[in-house]
C-alpha cells in the first residue's frame, strides 16, 4: 500500500517501458570509496526503511511486506515483470475467452510448498475462495475478487475463473501480492511464518533488526537460485544507511530517495540506479476531522504546497509531481498536476471564503521514512504562510499503524505505493474517512461497464473527480533510487510493485 503544469499524458501497459526508459535511465557510478570490495559471497544484505508488522501481503497494508516475501517466500499464479508486463509463474499457461469473462489456467506441475505438501488447483481454489468470502479482509477485494463470480478446478492441474465482467487489469492483479496462494493449512499463521513455494523459506524473524531468508532446496529450479541466504535489514535514518553502505555492512539500500544519496554516487564499491515507481505520495487528510470535512479547505491545502520545490529539496528532484491518486506509470494516467498550482494567495482566499478561524492549528504525523521526516517541515512551511500552523508528530511505524492508519490524525504524510488502487476512496472506513457517493458512483459504473471506451472515459473521470474534491493533497511520484555493491546482478532498476526477487539475482 505504503511505503508541473502540461499537457495530459495518457499512458498504457504497452507504452510502460518506453515511459520507464524515458524516466529512469539513468546509472550513476563513482570513482572513490571507503569499503573494501568484497568477493560474491552467498549472503545478500538487503536494507529497507520499514519493519512490516506482517508477513501476509494479502491483508496487511505495509508495502515492506511484499519487499520481504513476494516472489521470494510466497508466490502467484502470474508475476509482474519490471516491464510492468504480466508473465506466468504458478500458472505455466492459460487462455482467456472471447468475451473476455473466463481464463484457464494451466497449473505447473511438481511444485511443492516448503513443508512438502503438494501445490494444486485446490490451493488456489482454497486461497481465493478466503479471499472472496464475506468477512475477508484481503486489500484486492473490490479491484480483483469481487469480480471473481466462481473458481471452478477441473482437475489438480487446471482452475477456471469465471468473471462477473471483463477486466483487461486481471492478469495484472493476480500478479500482484494480494493473490499470492497461501498454505490452506496454515494460512491463519501466514502473518508471522508464511509458508509458500517460492523459492527461499523464512529462517528468522528478529524483530526490530532483520529477517533472514535461506534458500529452498526443494524448490522447483532450485539450480538456478545463485543466493543462498537473504537478510533484510530494518534503516531508516538517512545517515545510518548511509552509514552502512560506507562500511559495507549492506549490499542493496532500496528505496533511497534523499539528499543523501550524493553522498554516495563516489563510492567506487557501489552504484545508484535511478528508477521509476508506482508510488503516490501525498498529504493525507482526515475528512473525520474540521475543517477538513470542508472542500474549499482541502483546496487551500493543495494550493498552499509547492510541489516543485518539495521534490526538489526533499527527494533531491526525483520524482514528478501529480494531482490525483495516480503515477504517471498507471495505466490511463491523466496529468492534473495542474490543477492547483502553487498559489498561496488562492489558498488564502479560499480560507476566507470558508470561514475558518486563523491561525489554524493541526496535527502532522511524520511515519519514519526519509521523505516524511525530511518532508514535514517543508509542507509546514508552506501552509504556515497561509494560516495553517502544524505542529510536527514522528512516529515510528507501529505507531503510526495503530493511530493514523485507524484514523486517528489530522493529516499525515505518506506514499501509496500498489498500483491503480483507487478504490480505497470508495471504503469510508478507510483511515482518511473519504465518503463520497458520487465517487462511489463512478466507480460502480467502471466496474459494471463491458464497454472499452466507456470504461477509458469513466476512469479519466475518477482521475478527475478525485482532483476536483481534493480528497487528499497529492504531491509526488517518487522515483526510485537503489544503491547497489557492484558485482550484483539481477536488481530491479524499475519498481511497477514493490518486491526483490532475490532468485533472480547473482553476483558477478
Amino acid at each position: 500500500m505504503f511505503d508541473t503544469k502540461g499537457d495530459e499524458v495518457h499512458l498504457t501497459r504497452r507504452t510502460l517501458n518506453c515511459a520507464w526508459a524515458s524516466l529512469a535511465g539513468l546509472v550513476l557510478a563513482g570513482a572513490s570509496g571507503q569499503v573494501l570490495a568484497q568477493s560474491a559471497p552467498h549472503a545478500l544484505v538487503i536494507n529497507i526503511s520499514l519493519e512490516p508488522d506482517s508477513l501476509d501481503p494479502t491483508s496487511a497494508p505495509a508495502a515492506s511486506i511484499g519487499e520481504v516475501v513476494h516472489y521470494n517466500v510466497l508466490e502467484g499464479l502470474t508475476r509482474i515483470e519490471e516491464s510492468g508486463a504480466t508473465s506466468p509463474l504458478l500458472a505455466q499457461s492459460w487462455e482467456m475467452s472471447p468475451d473476455g469473462k473466463t481464463y484457464t489456467f494451466r497449473l505447473q506441475p511438481g511444485v511443492h510448498f516448503h513443508d512438502g505438501a503438494v501445490f494444486d488447483a485446490a490451493s488456489v481454489l482454497f486461497t481465493f475462495e478466503r479471499a472472496k468470502a464475506p468477512d475477508s479482509r484481503n486489500k484486492a477485494r473490490k479491484a480483483l475478487f469481487d469480480n471473481i463470480a466462481s473458481v471452478i478446478a477441473p482437475d489438480p492441474l487446471t482452475v477456471v475463473l469465471q468473471l462477473h465482467r471483463p477486466d483487461g487489469n486481471t492478469l495484472f492483479r493476480l500478479g500482484e501480492n494480494t493473490a499470492v496462494i497461501l498454505h490452506p493449512a496454515s494460512a491463519a499463521q501466514a502473518a508471522r511464518h508464511p509458508v509458500g513455494t517460492g523459492p527461499y523459506r523464512l529462517e528468522q524473524w528478529d524483530k526490530g533488526k532483520s529477517i533472514t531468508l535461506a534458500k529452498y532446496e526443494a524448490y522447483r529450479r532450485a539450480a538456478q537460485v545463485r543466493v543462498d541466504k537473504a537478510v533484510f535489514r530494518f534503516i531508516n535514518d538517512p545517515d545510518a544507511q548511509v552509514a552502512a553502505v560506507q562500511s559495507g555492512d549492506v549490499d542493496v539500500l532500496f528505496n533511497f530517495a534523499t539528499h543523501n544519496v550524493s553522498r554516495l554516487e563516489g563510492n567506487k564499491h557501489y552504484q545508484v540506479l535511478i528508477g521509476a515507481s508506482s508510488g503516490k505520495g501525498m498529504l493525507a487528510l482526515n475528512h473525520r476531522r474540521k475543517p477538513l470535512d470542508d472542500v474549499r479547505v482541502r483546496r487551500a491545502i493543495s494550493h498552499a504546497i509547492d510541489r516543485e520545490t518539495f521534490i526538489r529539496e526533499v527527494l533531491d528532484g526525483r520524482g514528478k509531481a501529480i494531482g490525483s491518486h495516480f503515477s504517471p506509470t498507471d495505466a490511463g494516467y491523466v496529468h492534473l498536476a495542474g490543477v492547483y498550482p502553487y498559489d498561496p494567495a488562492r489558498a488564502r482566499a479560499l480560507l476566507k471564503e470558508s470561514g475558518v478561524k486563523l491561525p489554524l492549528k493541526m496535527t502532522l504525523t511524520l511515519p519514519p521514512t526519509p521523505y516524511a521526516r525530511a518532508g514535514g517541515p517543508v509542507v509546514a512551511a508552506d501552509l504556515a504562510k497561509v494560516g495553517i500552523e502544524l505542529q510536527l508528530e514522528q512516529v515510528e511505524w507501529p505507531q503510526w499503524l495503530a493511530g493514523a492508519f485507524k484514523g486517528q490524525f489530522d493529516m499525515t504524510l505518506i506514499n501509496h505505493v500498489e498500483p491503480l488502487d483507487y478504490q480505497i476512496y470508495a471504503d469510508p472506513a478507510y483511515y482518511f474517512g473519504y465518503d463520497s457517493p458520487a465517487f462511489r458512483s463512478l466507480v460502480e459504473r467502471h466496474a459494471a461497464s463491458v464497454n472499452a471506451r466507456e470504461r477509458q472515459l469513466l476512469f479519466v473521470e475518477i482521475q478527475r473527480y478525485l482532483a476536483m474534491d481534493a480528497a487528499n493533497a497529492w504531491i509526488f511520484a517518487p522515483q526510485i533510487s537503489t544503491v547497489l555493491r557492484k558485482g550484483i546482478k539481477g536488481v530491479w532498476m524499475n519498481y511497477p510493485i514493490f518486491a526483490h526477487d532475490i532468485a533472480a539475482m547473482r553476483w558477478e
